[in-house]
């Protein structure tokens, strides 16, 4: 199967949203606890400036369907969404010190184990090595971090990040030289 990786727009934003929604459901339930999984959405999801940005991609099937996203950023918000005001830091990133922020990966469920989750994350840090930066980060949940070491990913730190409700949810933050 060919996949197509193109720039998101405002107008793939509801397709984006469900495919999210699926992917934290099913993807990390191996990971946590039904109320990890549930306390993870306060702190995923998609942040609409990296689309405003144009820094934000989707994959599309031989069918057009999207099965995957992802972006990277240069500015200073580590992860979180829309919904988050205080996780998002608008401020820019210096390339020649700060690294790139790779942000908000998903893969549809019923694509998993294909590739999606690489082509998404080469076609972010081949943008982002473009743009001047030559190291990235991010924030893994668990359930991605076995991608991102395959990646070359390192883990930095380990943090209970997405606390929601008295439950703390699990995060790794992760690096890589560019």
């Amino acid at each position: 199967m060919s996949f197509v990786v193109r720039t998101a727009t405002a107008d793939d934003i509801p397709t984006i949203g469900a495919l999210m929604d699926r992917a934290i459901d099913a993807l990390q339930r191996d990971f946590l606890t039904p109320d990890q999984v549930a306390a993870s959405r306060h702190a995923m999801g998609l942040d609409t400036q990296l689309i405003a940005d144009g820094t934000y991609v989707v994959v599309e099937d031989g069918e057009g369907r999207i099965v995957g996203c992802g972006g990277w950023s240069w500015r200073a918000t580590l992860y979180g969404g829309d919904h988050n005001a205080g996780l998002r830091d608008a401020a820019p990133l210096d390339p020649a010190r700060d690294p790139a922020r790779i942000r908000a990966m998903y893969t549809d469920p019923d694509f998993v184990r294909r590739g999606i989750g690489r082509i998404v994350l080469a076609a972010n840090e081949a943008a982002a090595r473009a743009a001047g930066f030559g190291r990235a980060e991010l924030m893994a949940t668990l359930a991605g971090e076995p991608l991102y070491l395959a990646c070359g990913y390192a883990p930095i730190e380990r943090v209970d990040r997405m606390a929601a409700e008295g439950v703390a949810v699990p995060g790794v933050r992760m690096g890589k030289t560019l």
